[in-house]
């Protein structure tokens, strides 16, 4: 009996101990699985990270070498500087003591006649005088005007008239100029014009833009360049603000997107360094007719709010938070409007997936770009088809294949949701902007992406200088 009981005494013990040990494996199982996830997880991260730095990479320079360079052309440079400086045996002295004789700062208007360039001659006629009083010469003056080509000096030749009164008096009379843009200037406004486009379509800064000109015979400082810019703005800008009201009140789709740029800060009085400031360039595409920029110090919903307010229609934009607040309606003039509805980007989900295909390479990526890559080829099938047409093509092939993508997309959002991952973000992406990533088929004429906001940030991305 005794042997009866000790050995249900050890089974029960084995039992527990077994079911102790069966305890440790689960926890230790799924501490390892904790720390697996977390290292393939950061293996994702540092694998997207090496591919966006490769073209960084492949584009880097050689600074180092760079000085070296520099370093044996500035004493090239130097050398022949001091070879220039030295007196040849037939040279005097331009003034007693040796010294050369200090220079005046120039005065007055420059004399564009001088300077050898092309010419073109503006004549200006009196209409009310010309045939009926004797024209006896012009009065000349110059601009500095750019034709294709490289830059023109403008002649302004306006007439002048010896008119006799019924007294026998005899005067002088001019033809009026014409009115201008910026009255006694010293550019016309072909070269206004240029400068503009220059800085603010193309991004050349103007101190490039200064030497630039420089090479084709036109010195024009940077400084005066500014003051056109200036003057430009403030008397075109009510222009443009009728332009921006306009489309607010009329427009059917205005798609917008931001990039952020450092501002010089004002200097200090005690000239002590100081770090840039940042600030935040919008960009804004009215039914593709007008082309907005406009800068706010804050990337923020107050700043979206002012831009767009009283606007009731589609606004094209990528997901980001500041957004919410226009559909949410915090931007309405009255309680009785409509907020505007949103569209999202079909190209700000592809990469999404294209991030987790290139860092995992897992097979629902890979099929998450071939869903997406069927609608935008049907989309580039459709592009010269009128919207109404465009839209029925959309509800026929388009339409099946958006419901099947996000079918497939809830499906495996549900299954993924608790693993962290690009994979995961790029089907939570695609299942919370489901809505506004359908509405472009409610419409012909709405864009099935915001790529054409980002090629229009490109100048200000690429370098213009502030």
């Amino acid at each position: 009996m005794p042997s009866v009981q000790n050995a249900t005494f050890a089974n029960q013990t084995m039992q527990q101990r077994i079911a102790e040990l069966e305890a440790r494996l689960a926890r230790v199982t799924a501490e390892r699985d904790k720390l697996r996830r977390a290292y393939e997880l950061v293996r994702e991260q540092l694998e997207l990270l090496r591919r966006r730095l490769y073209v960084a990479k492949a584009e880097r320079v050689d600074v180092q070498q760079l000085e070296l360079e520099f370093a044996a052309k500035k004493a090239e440079l130097e050398k022949l500087a001091t070879q220039l400086d030295e007196p040849s045996p037939g040279d005097e002295p331009a003034a007693q003591g040796g010294g050369d004789a200090p220079k005046t700062k120039p005065k007055g208007r420059r004399n564009l006649a001088a300077i050898p360039m092309a010419e073109e001659r503006v004549e200006i006629l009196d209409p009310a005088l010309e045939g009926k009083a004797t024209r006896i010469g012009f009065e000349e003056s110059y601009r500095l005007g750019y034709r294709r080509g490289g830059p023109v000096r403008i002649v302004l030749a306006r007439a002048t008239y010896k008119t006799t009164d019924d007294a026998g008096t005899v005067s002088m009379t001019t033809a009026e100029k014409p009115k201008e843009l910026f009255r006694r200037g010293l550019l016309a406004p072909g070269l206004v014009a240029h400068i503009l486009i220059a800085k603010y379509r193309f991004g050349i800064p103007f101190v490039r833009l200064s030497k630039m000109l420089s090479c084709e015979g036109v010195v024009l400082d940077d400084g005066t360049m500014c003051r056109y810019a200036e003057d430009a703005g403030a008397t075109l800008g009510s222009i443009v603000e009728a332009c921006a009201a306009e489309a607010r009140a009329q427009a059917f789709c205005l798609a917008t997107d931001a990039t952020g740029v450092a501002i010089q800060p004002t200097p200090l009085p005690t000239g002590a360094r100081q770090s840039c400031a940042k600030g935040h360039f919008f960009v804004v595409l009215a039914d593709r007719d007008h082309v907005f920029f406009e800068y706010k110090r804050k990337h923020n919903s107050d700043a979206v709010c002012e831009m767009f307010r009283g606007f009731g229609g589609y606004i094209l934009a990528d997901a980001h938070c500041i957004y919410d607040a226009l559909f949410r309606g915090d931007a309405l003039l009255s309680p009785q409007d409509k907020p505007p509805d949103e569209v999202a980007c079909w190209s700000h989900c592809r990469r999404h997936f294209w991030e987790a295909a290139m860092a995992t390479k897992d097979p629902l990526a890979r099929e998450g770009l071939l869903r997406i890559r069927a609608l935008f080829q049907l989309e580039e099938r459709w592009a010269s088809l009128a919207p109404q047409q465009r839209k029925h093509r959309r509800q026929l092939a388009a339409r099946p294949l958006v419901d099947e993508f996000f079918a497939w997309a809830r499906e495996q959002f549900a299954r993924l949701r608790e693993v962290r991952g690009l994979l995961a973000a790029a089907f939570g992406y695609a299942v919370r902007q489901e809505a506004a990533l359908r509405r472009f088929l409610d419409d012909g004429r709405l864009p099935m992406t915001n790529n054409a906001s980002e090629r229009a940030l490109r100048s200000i991305a690429s370098g213009v200088s502030l």
